[in-house]
């Protein structure tokens, strides 16, 4: 619901809806790479593609939307920002709230060994560990659902140590990717699609195959 999330955070980030208003935290999991990018790359080989993970995420999402022809479906993908230069929503407390991943904060450290530093904090998925990203918000405005029970996430990473560790890691080792497997997961991204993100945004067409034109 709306009111989970609207409820952790102050009001300049409030999402404009009624409390009871039905949301969906939409996640890509490891096989998002062979059974969407690379089929949605391939179709639309002929037209511009500036980023084919965004235009992949919009291109399912809008036929999502395809199938309530009778309802007002709003999307908000993790990636857009408000003329403010906030984003649209934050991706991972809506994960949190909706129990899809938990969001270890420096709050979740008792004994914070970081001093002045700044640190940012990562959603851990109970399957997927960080090997996963949340795409996008589906909200159904003219659908309230008081009865909703809000889940708890799955605390995954339970001990201090490993939360001192996932942060630090995250925080000053993010590139190495280790964080991602502070838990025992069941599936992670191929070496084809690490390769993919780790290379710089203008190289991966050719990565994918694509010429300079489709760019």
């Amino acid at each position: 619901k709306v009111g989970w999330y609207n409820a952790v955070l102050q009001p300049a980030f409030h999402l404009p809806y009624p409390d009871d208003t039905l949301a969906f935290v939409v996640l890509s999991t490891p096989s998002m790479f062979d059974k969407a990018l690379k089929p949605f790359v391939s179709k639309e080989r002929l037209k511009i593609i500036r980023d084919p993970v965004d235009q992949c995420v919009s291109h399912h999402l809008s036929r999502v939307k395809e199938k309530f022809p009778d309802q007002r479906v709003d999307i908000m993908f993790d990636y857009e920002m408000l003329p403010s230069r906030k984003p649209k929503f934050l991706a991972q407390t809506a994960a949190h709230v909706a129990g899809a991943a938990y969001y270890y904060q420096r709050k979740d450290v008792k004994l914070d060994p970081w001093g002045k530093k700044k640190i940012f904090g990562v959603c851990i998925h109970p399957k997927y560990g960080g090997w996963f990203a949340i795409r996008a918000l589906l909200l159904f405005p003219a659908i309230q659902v008081p009865f909703l029970e809000q889940p708890p996430p799955v605390d995954c990473v339970s001990s201090e140590e490993k939360r001192i560790e996932l942060l630090e890691q995250f925080n000053f080792h993010w590139q190495d990717g280790r964080y991602r497997d502070i838990i025992e997961v069941k599936e992670r991204y191929s070496e084809e699609q690490k390769t993919y993100f780790a290379t710089p945004p203008a190289e991966r067409f050719r990565l994918l195959g694509l010429s300079q034109e489709a760019q």
